[in-house]
């Protein structure tokens, strides 16, 4: 191989390690962005349905409440109210589930929400329910605070899940910097070798024929220099030495 092959192939190998690296890293980011993204999508719209399945609670919480008082039309209305919502936003997270256990826990949800629902379905006002705080306490408030705390609980099982992502997402983060790592380090010991190289087979025998060219100027050593490629500096050595050799062929015939 001639000289600059060797020069442009010692680049283009350079240049295409630095390549591959850089694709893959991009390749990794870009899967890494895909995936993640989907994942939080999915844990926030479970999260955002558990936070309006809660709102709804509070919502009824306090309808029935108004009935209690005695105000049967503000409370209906809002029991109505609330319980459209509470249903919509159960129906919502049975069709986005994606953690494991969530859909247990959702039937958990369901179960425990009838058996509330039961509570309020009864006649409140003109019963001696209305106004009777020890039943609303003992009955209607525990069943409440069980749908609460399982709502909370499906809340926090898809925080967790976030959380979890976002951890996986650093750590394919560093996986996707890694290619970029091992690309550059390879790029120093292939510069490392390369030098090397320039300079076993370049510099060194590129200073060796100069310096046997000034001896046999100044002194008319014999010019001997041995070059270990087939190249253009070996075609160079092989030149000067047959010209260093007619010079000393002319010297001698004078």
């Amino acid at each position: 191989m001639g000289l600059r092959g060797k020069i442009v192939s010692g680049f283009l190998i350079l240049v295409i390690m630095l390549a591959v690296a850089g694709l893959w890293s991009i390749y990794e980011l870009k899967s890494t962005g895909f995936s993640v993204q989907a994942l939080l999508d999915d844990n926030y719209r479970s999260i955002h349905a558990s936070t309006g399945m809660i709102e709804a609670l509070e919502r009824g919480d306090s309808a029935i409440l108004l009935l209690m008082l005695g105000k049967w039309e503000q409370g209906r209305t809002l029991l109505t109210r609330s319980d459209s919502l509470f249903s919509a936003q159960l129906s919502f997270a049975y069709s986005n589930i994606t953690v494991p256990g969530e859909k247990t826990l959702l039937d958990s949800i369901r179960l425990k929400y009838d058996l509330y629902w039961k509570f309020w379905q009864r006649p409140i006002v003109d019963t001696p329910r209305e106004g009777n705080l020890e039943w609303y306490c003992q009955d209607v408030h525990e069943a409440f605070l069980d749908v609460k705390t399982a709502v909370q609980e499906l809340q926090r099982i898809n925080t967790a899940a976030m959380y979890r992502t976002a951890s996986d997402l650093k750590q394919r983060s560093n996986r996707a910097v890694m290619p970029g790592l091992v690309a550059i380090i390879a790029a120093v010991l292939f510069i490392v070798i390369l030098n090397y190289f320039v300079n076993h087979y370049m510099v060194k025998p590129i200073v060796t024929i100069t310096d046997r060219v000034k001896r046999f100027v100044q002194e008319r050593m014999p010019y001997k220099v041995t070059i270990e490629t087939k190249d253009e500096i070996a075609e160079l050595s092989e030149s000067i030495g047959q010209l260093c050799q007619t010079v000393k062929s002319r010297d001698e015939a004078k």
